[in-house]
């Protein structure tokens, strides 16, 4: 086992992260920029690093000044927690030829899974289905690409290869409209992602946003953790997850987890990931798998009782998968709310200072956050500053755990997005479950127009 680890990130995952460490008995290391100074679990480390000042790209974005504070603290292994550099194949090989140990997948898995086209001919192999669409990427060929539209069928949505996180897609109604949106997402992708290629899509109508948690170990061994519903977004961003999905069949959602399973094995995956898949009309298509561990974890943790980062360590340090799938066992239901300095309706950031901070308890109610009475918000990074996560015995439980918790919540001196939260739980069709991706939004609009 690593007597020491390094952990390249911020916020609450840091903290996450850091617990764990601590849990197993290992000594944990954290980086900082010079606007993470304050941050609560930069005091609670066994050793800081600052690498860089406040911006990501002088900081947590600086793979040198990582790769130095491992070697001044003689760390074994770095956890890259999510976002910044955690699905960066370039990095994970970085690490592991400076001789650190990289907790997550290999470069190779990185690389397959971050491409969306090689990953979607990944999962075509291993017979996970997909979204009907073009075999690889869009050709030049202008009749050719209305050909393969006019196969696919109308709507269609074309997506940049190495896109992510909502960016670099642009849904077409018509034929008129297509080539002139290949063209502007091509141009977006060179820009934003460095890869000009794009791909197509059948676009659906009214999907749910449903994901498939796996863990899979250096002894090809894999499980799913069952699924988490993540359809309750904005603008593709997540603001409330749960587990397992409402109203869909378990066999449907074991038939889909051993198929993931069974694709871990055959690509060689380790570690913790998560394929993500849209739903309707009780089929699933594949869209993308995340190489990290997710912000949503928690909720799966909960329905589970699987610490899934204390797994991504031990699987790091060669260790073998504790259970079967068929030693593991769904419990109840959990719901996440994201927490975020922010307008609660608007959505426009609201970094600052903390004045008081109240955090809910009680049965079942578990809050992952950094922050602390006096503690301010900096604003060169994204707007989540924790996360309330709760489990019942039901879903109904839950539901009625998070309106409590939600009702102690105190936030003073910036605004969160807690009364959204507020709202959406005593929300008729919320509450029912089976919303999909794109009821929030229309929510929202619905409530603008008063």
């Amino acid at each position: 086992m690593f007597k020491k680890i390094l952990i390249a990130n911020r916020g609450e995952i840091a903290l996450r992260v850091q617990r764990a460490c601590r849990e197993l008995g290992i000594k944990a290391v954290v980086v900082y920029s010079e606007a993470d100074r304050d941050a609560k679990y930069v005091r609670l480390a066994d050793e800081a690093v600052c690498i860089g000042p406040a911006p990501s790209a002088q900081s947590y974005l600086n793979m040198p000044a990582i790769i130095s504070a491992a070697e001044v603290t003689d760390a074994e292994a770095i956890h890259p927690g999510y976002g910044f550099l955690s699905e960066n194949a370039d990095f994970a090989e970085r690490v592991e030829k400076s001789g650190f140990v990289f907790i997550g997948p290999t470069p190779e898995s990185i690389r397959l899974m971050g491409d969306k086209v090689s990953a979607k001919q990944a999962m075509q192999r291993a017979g996970v289905p997909t979204v009907p669409g073009s075999e690889g990427a869009l050709p030049d060929d202008p009749a050719e690409i209305k050909r393969i539209a006019r196969s696919i069928g109308y709507p269609v949505i074309i997506k940049a290869a190495g896109g992510g996180g909502g960016r670099g897609m642009r849904v077409v109604h018509t034929e008129a409209a297509l080539l002139h949106a290949v063209q502007t997402t091509k141009s977006e992708a060179a820009a934003a992602f460095n890869n000009p290629e794009v791909y197509m899509e059948k676009f659906l109508q009214n999907p749910r946003h449903i994901e498939i948690q796996v863990l899979a170990d250096q002894h090809r061994n894999a499980v799913h953790l069952f699924e988490r519903d993540c359809s309750m977004q904005r603008r593709h961003q997540k603001v409330i997850e749960e587990a397992p999905a409402p109203g869909i069949p378990r066999r449907l959602i074991e038939r889909i987890g051993d198929r993931c399973a069974a694709a871990c094995k055959k690509i060689g995956y380790r570690g913790a990931g998560t394929f993500e898949f849209l739903y309707e009309n009780g089929e699933f298509y594949f869209i993308e798998m995340n190489t990290r561990v997710q912000v949503e974890h928690p909720v799966t943790e909960m329905i589970t009782g699987v610490d899934i980062v204390r797994q991504q360590i031990l699987i790091a340090a060669g260790e073998k998968l504790p259970f079967t799938q068929r030693q593991l066992q769904l419990r109840g239901h959990a719901i996440e709310c994201r927490l975020n300095a922010e307008d609660p309706y608007k959505f426009t950031p609201s970094p600052g200072r903390i004045t008081t901070w109240h955090a809910p308890g009680g049965p079942g109610v578990r809050v992952d956050s950094h922050i602390y009475s006096g503690y301010t918000v900096p604003p060169n990074y994204d707007s989540m500053i924790g996360k309330i996560i709760v489990h019942g015995d039901t879903r109904e439980q839950a539901l009625a755990r998070m309106r409590g918790a939600l009702a102690e919540v105190v936030i003073e001196g910036i605004k969160t997005n807690v009364p959204l939260h507020r709202e959406l739980m005593v929300d008729a069709n919320f509450e029912a479950g089976g919303t999909n991706i794109h009821y929030l939004e229309s929510w929202l609009a619905q409530r603008e127009r008063g």
